[in-house]
């Protein structure tokens, strides 16, 4: 089935090449026009948040642009039960970390949605925001509005979780009350949403697991948390997943923002096109990023052959699909700031240069990864990278592609031996059990085909759940500032990573703050996230080419009080298993082994290191003498009309699954 999807993917992709470039088939409105009040590149999450709230003002014409092309609505991508199976398919960048040489010295996937709808239509559809004090620390860093208090009416607005609906959905039957106080879930009507696009909703199945996880945590002084979306994040819950209630598929961005209103007259999208420079007045191309290169058909696919699952653990794939200071302008000192005009793309390496003007404003919303590239391409970025590539410096801007921060897990494997227990893994170990299911879903959208998720997560703070955090964090404010950065860096990045550090430590000390993720999968994978790393990567241009990859260099647990408290989780899920609800479960202790010493979790910990694939920073909202890319308009520092809004604007991690997160951003754009 995935073949045969691939193969009508790619029909579609060539037959729009032959005909020229026109408007997605669902817009009625052709061709391109010459130039569009605002231009936004990429049409994943944020892109098309902007771009759906932009033309909602019918005077305003509006163009996005996407590198990928849209989904076909398969099985594969809108049933729950098929979350993370396609990883490295044709939505897929396929993009590569350099080798993580601090580790085991192997380069590691690092998946990026290449789809209309971006990573919306490849992500786990988990859906909560982190902790109030992960945005009153953007606050804090010289953000104003960008507080807790700030982003709370923004989240509201990206989605429908109106408390009725959501108490609606579990109070069908006395016996659907009882599930919601069995797996404690609750709701605060003063933080969801009434009438946003996104549907938030639960499943309708759940692996009593996570019951026996709940009680286990509780029995370690854990907290449950009563609403997992209203701000107080260290804790365990049920968190709700983009679902639609109704149908029980997959509610993405392409889905909510676009599908409705693709008829709007101003609302343009184009798929299979890739913006290859950014346009700036009084700024000179360079060669080889505007003219075709040699590279044939190439796209900007990376070249990851393998593929990751979520980190869920083993034996929990999905079954096979069968139904599928002043900016440093390198310019005249008088000049103002730089002026853009527009973008040049292309479909393919080997393709002329095209050319669609912006009236108004260019919003880039590629995600952290291709956002940093296309600055750097277009000559915003560290002068001496950009000069290594003979690129015109338009703004010497150190921070454009420096403060890479990821979630990096490491998957475990217990699995549960009490056959008592219904398990996920009886998907793809029971054909009979699996058809069973399918044939409900499709009947009744009922049953374990609902609950593809993770949704029972946990988010422990250390100072609850280690004796020796104070140690651990005493180590951390010791080091000096740069002592576990790259050589190098601009002061800048250095004097901004010194807040970012402080702010960091500080709030670890607190019972409200999370330090790691446990991701439960249901069936003995109890898989451990660090939440607020101190390690910073980088991601850099590795080539003038704009169909070459970015070199993408994360550097996860380079900081040594990452890797210990991926130590202490691993050490915390030993005592977890130990205790009465979890033992219930019989489970047997592969990876780790029980009892493994600190030298064995370090090498698990080596090899087994992954992205939970939540890359962000590398175009902060920080003031530029802090390293900072954008203002808190989301502004480029040096530009007229050039913002960034995605997740690369993020100036801290926040503990949570990144999508609510870019939704509320891209929905606070003014």
């Amino acid at each position: 089935m995935r073949m045969k999807c691939t193969i009508i993917a790619l029909l579609f992709y060539f037959a729009s090449a032959i005909l020229g470039l026109f408007i997605e088939p669902r817009d009625l409105n052709g061709a391109l026009r010459a130039s569009y009040d605002y231009i936004i590149v990429g049409c994943g999450i944020s892109g098309l948040v902007v771009t759906n709230r932009l033309s909602e003002d019918s005077s305003v014409t509006v163009l996005c642009i996407e590198a990928g092309i849209a989904d076909h609505y398969e099985a594969i991508i809108q049933d729950p039960v098929y979350v993370g199976a396609d990883i490295g398919g044709i939505y897929d960048w396929d993009l590569t970390t350099v080798p993580q040489s601090q580790l085991d010295g192997a380069t590691r996937p690092m998946p990026q949605g290449k789809v209309l709808g971006g990573g919306s239509i490849l992500n786990a559809m988990c859906w909560n925001r982190g902790g109030q004090d992960d945005y009153d620390a953007w606050e804090a860093l010289g953000n104003p509005g960008w507080g807790w208090d700030g982003m709370l009416p923004y989240f509201m607005r990206a989605s429908i979780v109106a408390p009725d609906k959501l108490h609606d959905q579990l109070a069908y039957s006395p016996k659907e009350r009882d599930i919601a106080e069995e797996y404690f879930i609750n709701y605060n009507p003063d933080v969801h949403g009434y009438s946003g696009p996104v549907q938030v909703s639960y499943p309708k199945y759940f692996y009593p697991q996570s019951i026996n996880l709940f009680e286990g945590l509780n029995y370690l002084g854990v907290p449950t948390e009563f609403d997992p979306n209203d701000g107080t994040s260290a804790g365990a819950a049920f968190v709700p997943t983009d679902l639609d209630p109704n149908n029980q598929t997959r509610s993405d961005a392409r889905r909510t923002y676009y599908d409705p209103y693709a008829t709007r007259e101003n609302f343009h999208v184009i798929t299979g096109q890739h913006v290859t420079r950014i346009i700036l007045d009084g700024v000179s191309a360079d060669e080889e990023t505007s003219n075709p290169t040699y590279g044939g058909d190439s796209d900007g696919d990376g070249s990851a052959t393998t593929t990751q699952d979520l980190g869920f653990g083993p034996g929990s794939s999905p079954p096979a699909a069968t139904n599928l200071p002043s900016s440093r302008l390198r310019r005249d000192s008088c000049s103002s700031d730089l002026h853009v005009s527009g973008v040049e793309f292309a479909p393919n390496a080997s393709s002329p240069r095209q050319t669609v003007y912006a009236t108004r404003e260019v919003i880039v919303a590629a995600g952290a990864l291709h956002t940093a590239q296309l600055l750097q391409l277009s000559g915003i970025g560290p002068a001496a990278l950009l000069e290594e590539f003979d690129i015109t410096v338009a703004l010497d801007m150190p921070g454009v592609g420096n403060n890479l921060q990821d979630h990096c897990l490491v998957g475990t494997f217990y699995p549960y031996n009490n056959a008592s227990y219904p398990s996920p893994t009886e998907l793809t170990t029971n054909a009979t059990y699996n058809a069973d299911a399918e044939a409900e879903y499709y009947a009744t959208k009922t049953g374990p085909w609902t609950a593809g998720s993770p949704n029972g997560l946990a988010f422990p703070p250390l100072s609850l759940t280690s004796n020796v955090s104070a140690n651990i964090l005493a180590s951390a404010a010791g080091q000096e500032i740069d002592e576990y950065l790259i050589s190098g860096l601009d002061e800048s990045i250095i004097a901004g990573y010194a807040v970012q550090k402080n702010s960091v430590i500080e709030r670890l000390g607190l019972n409200t703050t999370a330090a790691w993720e446990i991701i439960n999968n249901n069936a003995g994978s109890l898989t451990v996230s660090v939440m607020h790393p101190l390690s910073r990567g980088t991601c850099t241009i590795n080539s003038p080419d704009p169909f070459e990859p970015p070199q993408i260099d994360p550097r996860w647990l380079t900081n040594p009080l990452d890797r210990q408290i991926l130590i202490e989780a691993l050490l915390f899920n030993q005592r977890l298993l130990a205790t009465p609800p979890m033992l219930e479960l019989q489970a047997a202790q592969f990876v780790p082994p029980a009892n493994a010493d600190e030298d064995a979790l370090n090498q698990i910990i080596n090899n087994g290191i992954r992205t939970e694939f939540h890359p962000s920073g590398t175009c902060a909202m920080l003031p530029l003498e802090m390293g900072g890319v954008v203002d808190s308009s989301l502004r480029v520092y040096g530009t007229q009309n050039l913002r960034v809004v995605d997740a690369s604007i993020f100036p801290l991690i926040p503990a949570a699954h990144l999508q609510a997160v870019v939704y509320g951003v891209a929905e606070k754009v003014k």
